[in-house]
């Protein structure tokens, strides 16, 4: 049988939906004052427009047992015209790329990498290799100690969003059919709640989301609950910007769906400060 055909590169009108979040990057005042061109659109929506050529390439067995790693190279700003693409690497791997237009510096705004593992290849983690934890009543502002190291963050679960398409699908403006049809979640929603995991355990100023890499063990049905875990796996300073790379794991009625180390900017360099070097 032939491998599926690599989808079309697809231009899609980016949106930040963001505006009015807690997380102060996406508001054009604040992005201008750390040197952006304004909001930045969020790095999950970003993650839902490059899953489009991933599942249209792989199907069901992408979400059932697929990997796609991100990094969030350069600011996408709302009401830009990008271009998702996917190619061929080889017989195994699909490599994504959002671009922004034609001049200096519109390549690479987004890369990742995709591909599916053999039936039976991998068996998903311990559910307790991350224990649930409460959320705390204040949060504590993120830092050294807060943002330790092996620290477990609370634990969230979220229910299915109301409607026939939820607000994060709609913003994708008209994604795959495989979701309505199969009554599926779409991956996209595993990732926000990775964002949201951090700012309920922590108070953070304007932050940046930078990277994901995610492995799916099961397809997640849209009604379910999802119980979200995570612990700070790594935290480091690159060029006077604080980092925290979060252990992640998504588990419906007990089992691990998905696993991801997920990557933000939990403190950007003063935009007085020149960076080092």
């Amino acid at each position: 049988m032939s491998a599926p055909a690599v989808p079309a590169p697809q231009r899609v009108t980016a949106r930040n939906a963001a505006t009015q979040s807690e997380n102060r990057i996406h508001a054009d005042d604040v992005a201008r004052r750390y040197g952006f061109g304004g909001g930045l659109v969020p790095g999950v929506t970003l993650y839902g427009y490059l899953t489009r050529p991933v599942v249209a390439h792989y199907g069901r067995p992408w979400l059932e047992r697929g990997t796609l790693s991100v990094r969030f190279a350069r600011p996408v700003y709302d009401g830009q015209v990008i271009t998702v693409s996917a190619r061929a690497e080889g017989d195994a791997t699909l490599a994504v790329d959002i671009s922004g237009g034609d001049g200096p510096g519109s390549e690479g705004l987004v890369t990742g990498r995709a591909a599916v593992a053999v039936p039976g290849a991998s068996a998903p983690p311990d559910p307790d290799s991350i224990p649930p934890a409460a959320l705390p009543d204040e949060r504590p502002e993120a830092d050294e100690v807060s943002l330790a190291p092996g620290r477990v963050l609370g634990t969230l679960w979220n229910g299915p969003e109301p409607g026939p398409q939820a607000p994060y699908v709609e913003l994708l403006a008209g994604d795959l059919p495989i979701y309505a049809a199969a009554g599926l979640m779409h991956p996209g929603q595993l990732v926000l709640t990775a964002n949201t995991v951090l700012t309920a355990s922590v108070r953070l100023g304007p932050w940046v989301h930078v990277g994901t890499a995610l492995t799916n063990h099961a397809a997640v049905p849209a009604h379910s609950i999802v119980e979200t875990r995570a612990r700070v796996a790594e935290r480091y300073e690159r060029r006077g910007h604080h980092f925290v790379v979060l252990d992640v794991v998504w588990l419906v009625d007990g089992s691990v769906a998905a696993r991801a180390a997920h990557t933000a900017i939990y403190r950007l360099r003063d935009p007085q400060d020149r960076p080092p070097g």
